[in-house]
């Protein structure tokens, strides 16, 4: 019998290295203090920059730390103080999750950039079909709404969703439940929004999102948030197993078995996709198909939507084609009304899905 061939873990390297030195450092830190209120405050700033190159230059991703403690591989592990609160929060949309007392919840998602607090000047048509939706579920009665408007990451100060590291590439015991990567306080990637949306879709029963197509893609928030959702499906929940970010442990712990455990299965989803002249049908599935692998579970053929709002038609006149267009403004109130159905039919067990009690022979 042939033997099996060995497998090399060592993690491969030589990537070309990305190291600032401190002069680069400086002006890319003094960026930020550009407008000419910050003049009297020259000595003040140097002295903040001072102190960023230091935290930079020793490398200090998370300052501020503490024991892991009970529940955790290894109790004497030092975690973040930042994942910490993250997992807590997690923890806490969990229980309201699985409270049989609690009324379910439905996130609803407005995923465009636009809105009339930036530069294009007016609000997205995402958020005007989010509304639609919003107050049909409020009419259905019987579940509570939150809404993610993820407008808010062009025009909010401060509202950051950083871009995925591809941890689980590497192995999946490296991508932790929640994502660890971030903050970075070394690199200055502060103030990522992720850590309050997670709890959000942890807390929910259904999910609804609306999106522009964007180059026949979803839009750049939604892909953002979908990419940083990898840790949600697989994802390591006790980083004390890695000792933080160490590849080579991660890769061991795979080989010898990973469990992927999908945070977020079970929950229904719903999927409003609109264009103006291509791509909808394509976005749609992909967003789409993409939940489905995750373990949510579709509400139903009338919650999955995609439509052109005046098809190739003045971009200046689109507001005025969506007002006109009452059949699409009603197919958005259907697919959320089967949404809700969908939510409170599974949270009575008059609703199941065939084959969801079967285990997969591979998992990702």
């Amino acid at each position: 019998m042939a033997k099996p061939p060995s497998h090399n873990l060592e993690p491969r390297k030589g990537t070309p290295a990305t190291s600032l030195d401190e002069a680069t450092f400086r002006r890319r830190h003094l960026e930020q203090f550009a407008d000419p209120a910050f003049d009297k405050l020259r000595a003040e700033v140097e002295r903040v920059t001072a102190a960023a190159w230091d935290a930079y230059s020793h490398h200090r991703k998370a300052p501020h730390t503490r024991k892991a403690g009970p529940g955790f591989a290894d109790p004497d592990y030092d975690l973040s103080v930042d994942w910490l609160h993250a997992r807590e929060a997690i923890a806490a949309a969990q229980a309201r999750h699985d409270d049989p007392g609690a009324r379910p919840r439905i996130l609803l998602i407005s995923g465009s950039s636009r809105s009339e607090h930036t530069c294009p000047g007016e609000m997205s048509k995402s958020y005007r079909l989010v509304q639609i939706a919003r107050e049909a579920i409020e009419q259905a009665g019987g579940v509570e709404t939150e809404v993610l408007e993820l407008h808010r990451l062009a025009a909010e100060y401060g509202r950051r969703i950083h871009p995925c590291k591809a941890c689980f590439s590497t192995a999946p015991a490296l991508c932790h439940w929640p994502c660890s990567c971030y903050p970075n306080h070394a690199l200055g990637q502060v103030q990522d929004w992720m850590n309050d949306i997670y709890p959000m879709w942890v807390a929910a029963h259904g999910i609804l999102i609306v999106t522009p197509v964007n180059w026949y893609q979803v839009s750049s928030p939604v892909k953002l948030m979908m990419d940083r959702l990898v840790c949600a499906d697989g994802g390591n929940p006790d980083p004390t197993l890695t000792q933080g970010k160490d590849a080579r442990r991660a890769k061991e712990i795979e080989m010898a078995g990973w469990d992927y455990p999908r945070h977020l299965a079970g929950r229904h989803f719903s999927v409003i996709v609109h264009g103006d002249v291509a791509g909808v049908e394509n976005v749609r599935r992909s967003l789409s198909d993409w939940l489905r692998y995750m373990h949510l579970k579709p509400a139903g053929p009338l919650a999955e939507l995609d439509r052109y709002i005046g098809y190739w038609q003045p971009y200046a006149t689109s507001h005025a084609a969506l007002d006109h267009d009452a059949a699409m403004q009603e197919e958005v109130r259907n697919a959320a009304r089967t949404l809700v159905e969908a939510v409170l039919a599974a949270r009575e067990g008059r609703l199941t899905s065939a084959g969801e009690a079967l285990e997969q022979p591979r998992q990702k």
